[in-house]
């Protein structure tokens, strides 16, 4: 039978049967809460809960992620990001729960294990890639879990906006420093034009404007166009160099990345002699969004 209790601004309602998993839940209304105890009795008569008992009890976080992964990261946009992500969450004992048993309190605690190691934009970031995959398993995939177990922890906050830009200094360090002709004109492309690091690799020569002065993006981040204005300089950058393919920037975002780590380690450790400890700990910290701001 269900029971429901008033519970300061919620009603919570719980059913029990005998041979049966008790399950609970809350809701803002008593008629809601009312309503999902009728339906929730419905499928203990029909046996319906025990078939979803059985599956929740068999399939586990692990093969929920493999699904995804499989299944729903090629059509994304950020599939290398997300695909990084998620080995990480395989990696980890909280993949080998299975759904009947995995509770909100343990995504907190991999939350606050995170915390220790990395920023909470990171965490954020991880936690957004469970929350979608659990949503697609409730949505699409027919998974009777009860409600998203990520839902109910607690994000944590945010970190600020960044607002620092690389002083004139530190951007001459780097290219002082830089053995990669490709890379220094990137850099440079990026401060005239403040375009992202994957906007920048994937412009084509189609769509520079000559006489307009201007660069058409087909796709950015947010998934929609823009053109933007090149100044003189990013004009001359862009001219500069061969057009042997149909991109301007010949290079995959994850090479400019890995290249850009590798860059800030050699300025730091091989000029460090012609630089203040100060300059040294700031070129190192420098992020790709230094580069210019919004």
């Amino acid at each position: 039978m269900a029971t429901l209790r008033r519970r300061g601004s919620k009603w919570h309602v719980q059913v029990r049967r005998s041979g049966h998993t008790t399950q609970t839940r809350s809701f803002s209304h008593k008629a809601d809460a009312e309503a999902w105890s009728r339906k929730v009795e419905r499928q203990i008569d029909s046996g319906e809960v025990l078939r979803d008992t059985a599956i929740l009890k068999a399939t586990t976080v692990y093969d929920l992620l493999r699904r995804y992964q499989e299944e729903v990261l090629p059509n994304k946009r950020s599939a290398s990001v997300e695909h990084y992500i998620i080995e990480r969450f395989l990696r980890h004992p909280i993949s080998g729960k299975s759904l009947a048993t995995l509770k909100p309190l343990l995504i907190g605690q991999y939350r606050d294990m995170r915390l220790c190691d990395v920023k909470s934009g990171t965490v954020l970031r991880e936690l957004a890639v469970l929350r979608h995959c659990f949503q697609i398993a409730i949505d699409e995939w027919g998974v009777q879990l009860q409600f998203n177990p990520v839902n109910s922890v607690n994000m944590p906050k945010a970190s600020p906006a960044r607002t620092r830009r690389a002083a004139p200094q530190e951007i001459q360090s780097l290219l002082n420093g830089n053995n990669h002709w490709l890379l220094s004109s990137i850099i440079l492309f990026a401060i005239e034009t403040g375009m992202r690091r994957g906007e920048i690799v994937n412009a084509s020569w189609n769509g520079v404007g000559y006489e307009e002065r201007t660069l058409h993006i087909p796709i950015t981040k947010n998934g929609s166009s823009r053109t933007i204005p090149r100044t003189d300089e990013a004009m001359s950058i862009i001219e500069a160099l061969p057009q042997t393919e149909e991109r301007i920037f010949p290079i995959s975002g994850n090479v400019v990345r890995l290249a850009w780590e590798r860059l800030k380690r050699r300025v730091v450790l091989l000029i460090c002699g012609s630089m203040t400890f100060a300059m040294r700990q700031l070129v190192g910290s420098l992020r790709w969004g230094c580069l210019f701001q919004r």
